[in-house]
């Protein structure tokens, strides 16, 4: 049994998905893990991580236009608007979304769907810098 850390840095600009996978996909690779639990999370409150569609980037268009509608960036709606018109609706984005995902690991294939990715979801309209840890526990 071994246990293995690895913190990815993703620089963003704006408000979008970032795909991560092929990074992800490449350091279970290079350590020559085989079977266990890989387990990522972010480390801010104004971003989150979702598996999403990886094929049409329509999907992507859509889930922001969703959470915009859903999460108006309107400071007239909210108490916490110190740092601008996206603090508090990236915040609540977050919330509504994934600061974690665990994913297993079989055969040294990570287990995602045919058309799954993993994504960084920035909520921030200005540019961020982000940390995900990767964090796996198997053989």
């Amino acid at each position: 049994m071994i246990q293995k850390f690895f913190n990815l840095k993703i620089s963003t600009n704006g408000q979008k998905l970032y795909n991560f996978t092929k990074k992800t996909l490449d350091w279970i690779k290079d350590n020559g893990f085989k079977n266990g639990i890989l387990n990522i999370s972010i480390q801010h409150t104004s971003a989150s991580l979702i598996v999403q569609e990886n094929a049409d980037p329509d999907v992507q268009t859509d889930l922001i236009s969703y959470f915009d509608k859903l999460v108006p960036m309107d400071n007239k709606l909210y108490v916490h608007t110190i740092e601008g018109k996206d603090d508090m609706p990236a915040h609540i984005k977050s919330a509504l979304t994934n600061n974690q995902i665990s994913l297993s690991i079989k055969n040294e294939k990570l287990l995602l769907g045919t058309w799954q990715g993993l994504y960084l979801f920035e909520h921030r309209l200005d540019s961020q810098n982000r940390t995900l840890i990767h964090h796996f526990l198997g053989n």
